[in-house]
């Protein structure tokens, strides 16, 4: 990680979890539509961002508290923490 100022959250982050798939876990069960996907660092699941319409990535931070998400995007290579809304890249 590149940023020296980043919270417990983010530190705690040994090793990135990526996507097994490029699909959000909840939007194919109801052949719905995503914009971007996330992979969060606590269990693996890969789910959508804020940008799509059902923002499953948030709603699992909430029902869950897994506060670290990664970018499932090729080509970006970033981690967001949800409770210190802190990003860096990796």
């Amino acid at each position: 990680m590149e940023q020296t100022e980043i919270c417990a959250h983010l530190r705690a982050v040994k090793s990135v979890k990526v996507a097994e798939e490029k699909v959000c876990a909840e939007c194919v069960k109801h052949h719905w539509t995503w914009v971007h996907l996330r992979t969060c660092q606590t269990c693996g699941v890969t789910l959508c961002c804020d940008s799509s319409p059902h923002t499953h990535m948030t709603k699992h931070y909430h029902a869950e508290g897994h506060p670290v998400v990664a970018s499932a995007e090729t080509g970006e290579r970033w981690l967001w923490c949800y409770p210190d809304e802190l990003m860096v890249e990796y």
